[in-house]
């Protein structure tokens, strides 16, 4: 969700301002994609690299994180959205991860839209903290080294029972995926928008999930001569 603090600028309004208008796109994206069926959205809320901006502004984040929980999240368990929270936990405030506990705890039997917060998320370190959990297993003698396989190693992630992205979008005309869900994307369809996210609408992700639709997934195999795609 790139581009809110571009958005303001270009506005002259403050950062702060791009990203109050970005949730209020994030609250419109999960409505519509509810509305279209699709069953899993995840978000990159915040990153663990976003520390480094300036403290106002993290400031302002933390304060749109919780205005967001404490305005929506009731409206969120009346949908059925489940949410869940992936990212670095044990660093935050304790003000921060009681309230995301408190969206999972509410919402966790619910049984539509799953909502995936990437949340003091950086896949480089998803992926350490997963090595640093099989090695304490494989000392322990609970893991062998040769039973260490793709299909294991997901099971360390964060993401251990979230299926991976069939389609990632990113807004605001960046072309990388700026360390998210770098595991899990090796086969996922990728979509660039020049949009900022606070003008991202149901037409952007209309249009987007039509682009998915129409690509040829293989997964490095090959289509047999005569099947249709």
């Amino acid at each position: 969700m790139d581009g809110n603090g571009r958005w303001a600028q270009e506005r002259g309004l403050p950062r702060a301002a791009g990203h109050r208008a970005g949730v209020e796109a994030l609250r419109q994206m999960v409505q519509n994609a509810a509305d279209l069926g699709i069953g899993w959205v995840t978000v990159y809320a915040f990153s663990s690299e976003n520390w480094s901006r300036p403290k106002s502004e993290v400031t302002d984040l933390m304060g749109l994180l919780k205005l967001f929980i404490r305005r929506d999240l009731a409206e969120l368990h009346q949908n059925g959205v489940k949410v869940q929270v992936i990212g670095e936990r044990q660093s935050l405030q304790r003000d921060i991860s009681a309230l995301l506990d408190e969206a999972e705890q509410l919402t966790r039997d619910n049984t539509g839209l799953h909502l995936v917060i990437a949340f003091n998320y950086g896949s480089r370190d998803e992926v350490a903290r997963a090595a640093t959990k099989i090695a304490e297993a494989a000392i322990a003698g609970r893991l062998a080294p040769g039973d260490i396989t793709p299909e294991t190693f997901c099971t360390f992630l964060d993401t251990a029972e979230i299926p991976d992205p069939d389609l990632i979008i990113r807004t605001g005309g960046e072309i990388r995926l700026s360390n998210f869900l770098l595991w899990q994307a090796a086969y996922s369809e990728l979509v660039f928008l020049s949009c900022y996210w606070p003008d991202f609408n149901k037409t952007h992700l209309v249009d987007a999930i039509q682009t998915f639709a129409a690509r040829e997934r293989r997964f490095g195999g090959v289509r047999e001569a005569g099947v249709a795609s």
